[in-house]
């Protein structure tokens, strides 16, 4: 099909003077088609094919509704029902012409790639991580005209993360763009939505900091940050397969080079433009980051003990000198800083995520005597020990533990508890009785263990006395003090008796 610009040329050039087979050798057009667009004095002709199937709009608007939306299924009710013998690609081409089944004006119209804006979006993946499936959300800042990319994964994202995200990306690059599009997140976002959306008064604070603002793509449109949307794909296709992780650290640890290295410097699509260059020329349309934007922080009330500690996500940390009361610690992306009237006390690393229970000391400082006065205490002998007792006590134990969602270390505690009490004949037939009717709760195994020293079927053991005693050195120092007067007690039975 030759363009109605082209035809006007061929025309006009025929007019001027020009042969047609000079005309058909230089624009590269067949004789015969010269001629007949000289003919048609350059005009398109308004061909009407006369076996064109013509379909009311509105019947084919009410077959889409009762098929569900199925062509396979409106091509056969038309052919077969209608006896309208129409083709599968024209019909699929008139559903479209009608705009069936998609919203009106779905798609948010083409933005030309223009130095000076950013994008962000997170999503989430389940990845093995240290051989385990870990569920993890990636953040991705992308700059739309560059495609520089800055990527991070957390375990939880939340308002705190968002901004050490933004923080930590945009002083890596030092500049950022005037604006950032991102969807309508309730981390950045107040209330309404799209262009009406009114941005939280402290992720605005924050954005102000560094030069640029906040705006939300309308609902629906997620097309407005398309390269931020291609860039977790991406980041499956390309990112994920191959590598392995041992741990959060070091998978972020290698997002980062390949963000910021590897794919920073690889040429993008079929433009074969390269993000590092292209981001050199965008930096004269970016905001230059001030030198110095405080880090985002959190602060969090706490006590610390009779002993010197403080706790925090799980850890202890050991504060110097012989402070205590209340104190302030300030969380920090990588780091928490404690302090008490104003006053920064210490400064700890944050350790790597999944170490719990765990006390961290100041470099250089000699450990402390004494433990915090809550630290979790492990269960791990009482469980050796009771494994050991029996092979019915290890079954049970098994069979409890399974189960999603118990309290492991109470059920550990309270049955280790239940065995010093009684004999070790009376816990294993208790055990044996709680596994033969599938019994979990703890306070129902105390149970059968009581009904069975009360039925008789348990002798209850004699206690022995050391006849001896008395010749103990302890025994003789006590023997000397003066007895205890118990007239007190004489005298409260007695006004109970006047009271009555």
């Amino acid at each position: 099909m030759i363009d109605q610009e082209k035809r006007k040329a061929i025309y006009l050039l025929y007019t001027e003077g020009m042969k047609v087979r000079t005309i058909s050798r230089q624009l590269r057009v067949n004789r015969n088609t010269v001629r007949s667009i000289i003919k048609q004095e350059g005009k398109t002709p308004n061909i009407i094919r006369s076996d064109k199937i013509q379909i009311d709009d509105d019947l084919l608007t009410e077959l889409y509704e009762k098929c569900r939306g199925r062509i396979q299924r409106i091509h056969e009710k038309l052919t077969e029902e209608k006896e309208i013998n129409i083709g599968y690609s024209t019909l699929t081409r008139l559903v479209r012409e009608l705009e069936l089944g998609r919203a009106k004006n779905s798609r948010c119209g083409r933005v030309l790639d223009e130095p000076g804006e950013m994008q962000h979006d997170t999503t989430p993946y389940t990845i093995p991580i240290g051989g385990k499936r870990m569920r993890i959300v990636g953040s991705i800042l992308y700059f739309r005209y560059s495609k520089m990319r800055y990527l991070k994964f957390y375990r939880s994202f939340n308002r705190f993360c968002m901004k050490c995200f933004l923080h930590e990306a945009l002083t890596f690059f030092s500049y950022c763009g005037k604006t950032c599009i991102i969807d309508n997140t309730n981390l950045a976002r107040l209330r309404g939505s799209g262009q009406n959306a009114l941005i939280h008064p402290e992720m605005e604070s924050f954005s102000r900091q560094f030069g640029f603002s906040f705006v939300c793509h309308r609902i629906g449109h997620a097309n407005r940050k398309a390269g931020n949307e291609r860039s977790f794909y991406t980041v499956e296709t390309n990112f994920f397969p191959g590598r392995s992780f041992e741990s959060l650290e070091d998978l972020n640890e290698q997002a980062f080079t390949w963000a910021t290295v590897r794919f920073a410097h690889r040429p993008v699509s079929k433009t074969k433009l390269i993000p590092a260059k292209a981001f050199d020329y965008e930096k004269a349309h970016l905001v230059k980051v001030p030198p110095y934007v405080p880090a985002p922080y959190l602060v969090l009330e706490r006590d610390i003990d009779q002993y010197g500690y403080v706790s925090f996500d799980g850890n202890y940390y050991w504060i110097p000198g012989t402070g205590r009361g209340e104190a302030k610690v300030l969380q920090y992306s990588k780091r928490i800083k404690v302090y008490q009237q104003r006053k920064c006390l210490v400064e700890y690393p944050l350790p790597p995520y999944g170490v719990k229970n765990q006390i961290f000391t100041p470099d250089g400082l000699p450990r402390p005597l004494y433990k915090p006065n809550n630290r979790r205490r492990s269960t791990e002998p009482e469980e050796k020990k009771l494994r050991s007792l029996a092979k019915e006590v290890n079954e049970y134990l098994n069979f409890v533990l399974k189960n999603k969602g118990v309290k492991r270390h109470s059920i550990i505690r309270q049955l280790f508890g239940l065995y010093k009490k009684i004999s070790l004949s009376l816990f294993i037939k208790t055990i044996k009785r709680a596994m033969e009717y599938r019994i979990t709760d703890m306070a129902s195994v105390e149970r059968i263990a009581l009904l069975q020293m009360t039925a008789g079927e348990v002798e209850i053991p004699s206690m022995e006395i050391d006849e001896q005693f008395k010749e103990r050195q302890e025994y003789r120092e006590g023997h000397l003090s003066d007895e205890a007067d118990l007239n007190v007690y004489d005298k409260m039975m007695e006004d109970d008796e006047d009271d009555e």
